[in-house]
């Protein structure tokens, strides 16, 4: 059995209590963990602000911390291949997404590393005489981060690079649901030479890791990826420290077809959209919005895409689907599905758990036209589709907006004025026309509604992880006047 460690103060520990990580793929135990517990996060914690204030971190120059990062995107770029295996084995996550999605990792960490030298301050135009008055981008302080099963590593890589050229330092909890690619992730950190305290990562279960984690005093901010319903805990928790937060949470992504559009290249992004990840993916395209004319082609070229997925091992290059991550994920996407069709949805594929080990659900396609479905509400984070169809534009944009989420959408047309007013009038953070699910570290990431605030990627990301101190310098060498002194 593998056994992990997580990394606090630059020291790779055991911890006093361990717990068991499950392989979705066959449902039986492969790993053992370390369970940090609220002394481990205390320790993490105050190692951060002593690495933040008056370690060697403290000392360095913006373009030396660039540097390091720099290395640390070698690392990963050199151990790809280990980190994802590590990441297919404990999450159930395919090896053609994970070998393909952790080169793209290292890109993330360049981009932050060039970054790290950009982040400027300004001079004001004050409108008094005699005064200079300057701002300085300062790190926000600790970061506590807290990212999900899926796509660890990438959902880290988008907080950590951003904030460590602001300067700041960080607590990281991977999730308990497969840390396995983080744990590992921190030998590459220890390897680059990030002082210690710098970089923290732990992992451990909500009540006794992540909530003493959010309500520390020491931590300045929050950066959470996760469901609403955990969000909202998250918030919660901050009421005690009055850290700022950046929320990535979930999302009900609309995708909307019309006639014009090129059905066979919309087809395959929504093959991507949606089933790709095993549909545990935030951005999953999960509501398919076809103009009715053209639904019926439409479906059936989704049907024999989604037919011909060659679900298996997600350490099989050739496989395209893999399993959910956790049984309890699995038991939600099957309950889901029954619930739906119970209220009306048409079943056009899939639906049925396969038998055998492992935690697999097949691309399935609910045709909800004309009835009140839970699975246009409620996000199955699985390989499911949920479709319906529109007759006028209007009314296409009144079904992509009928959400409380608002993280991504996609629009196919070769309509350019079209595609123009549907950009405007989606409430989304992402729109996406005639592609999907493409993302660049230099493009902004994050959503609106339930989806949460805050952005990631881009430059915006950096200076979210900034405050601002102001500067007034009196350039005059006269001296104050006595201020009781009438003149």
């Amino acid at each position: 059995m593998h056994r992990f460690q997580y990394y606090i103060d630059g020291e790779f520990l055991e911890g006093e209590a361990r717990f068991q990580s499950i392989d979705p793929a066959t449902g039986d135990v492969w790993a053992d963990m370390p369970e940090a517990r609220e002394a481990d996060v205390d320790r993490a914690v105050d190692a951060a602000e002593r690495a933040l204030y008056d370690g060697p971190w403290a000392k360095m120059t913006a373009t030396q911390r660039g540097k390091l990062l720099y290395r640390l995107a070698d690392l990963v770029a050199a151990n790809a291949q280990k980190l994802a295996e590590l990441e297919t084995r404990d999450t159930g996550k395919i090896i053609r997404e994970t070998s393909a999605q952790i080169v793209y990792v290292a890109d993330y960490y360049r981009y932050y590393a060039g970054i790290a030298d950009k982040i400027e301050g300004s001079y004001l135009p004050i409108d008094k005489q005699d005064m200079d008055v300057w701002l300085r981008r300062e790190p926000v302080g600790v970061v506590a981060m807290v990212v999900p099963w899926n796509s660890q590593l990438f959902l880290s890589a988008v907080k950590i690079g951003p904030a460590l050229a602001a300067g700041c330092t960080t607590v990281v909890k991977a999730s308990e649901d497969g840390p396995a690619p983080l744990l590992e992730f921190a030998r590459l950190v220890h390897e680059a030479g990030f002082p210690a305290g710098v970089v923290n990562i732990i992992t451990g279960f909500g009540p006794s890791c992540g909530a003493a984690l959010g309500r520390h005093p020491k931590v300045a901010h929050i950066a959470f990826t996760g469901g609403p319903e955990t969000a909202r805990h998250v918030i919660r928790n901050s009421a005690e420290n009055l850290a700022s937060t950046s929320l990535e949470l979930g999302g009900k992504s609309p995708f909307i077809v019309f006639a014009d559009a090129d059905l066979e290249s919309a087809a395959n992004a929504q093959v991507a959209g949606i089933f790709a990840a095993t549909g545990q993916s935030c951005v999953a395209g999960s509501r398919l919005i076809v103009e009715a004319g053209v639904k019926d082609a439409f479906l059936s070229i989704l049907k024999r895409k989604a037919e011909a997925i060659r679900i298996g091992s997600p350490l099989d290059m050739a496989t395209e689907v893999g399993p959910l991550a956790t049984k309890r994920q699995q038991d939600h996407v099957a309950a889901l599905v029954e619930k739906s069709i119970e209220s009306g949805a048409r079943l056009v594929t899939g639906g049925q758990r396969p038998e055998g080990a492992g935690y697999y659900f097949p691309p399935t396609i609910l045709d909800c036209d004309g009835v009140s479905s839970p699975s246009l509400a409620e996000e199955f984070f699985g390989p499911v589709l949920s479709v319906v169809s529109f007759e006028t534009e209007a009314e296409a944009l009144r079904l992509a907006n009928d959400t409380r989420y608002g993280l991504a959408s996609g629009v196919f047309t070769q309509n350019l004025t079209r595609a123009h007013r549907l950009m405007k009038g989606i409430r989304a953070g992402v729109v996406w026309v005639n592609t999907y699910r493409a993302v660049s570290p230099i493009a902004p990431f994050g959503g609106f509604g339930l989806s949460g605030h805050g952005r990631e990627g881009g430059l915006a990301a950096a200076l979210d992880y900034t405050r601002t101190k102001t500067i007034w310098l009196r350039t005059s060498d006269d001296p104050i006047p006595d201020p009781f002194v009438m003149r």
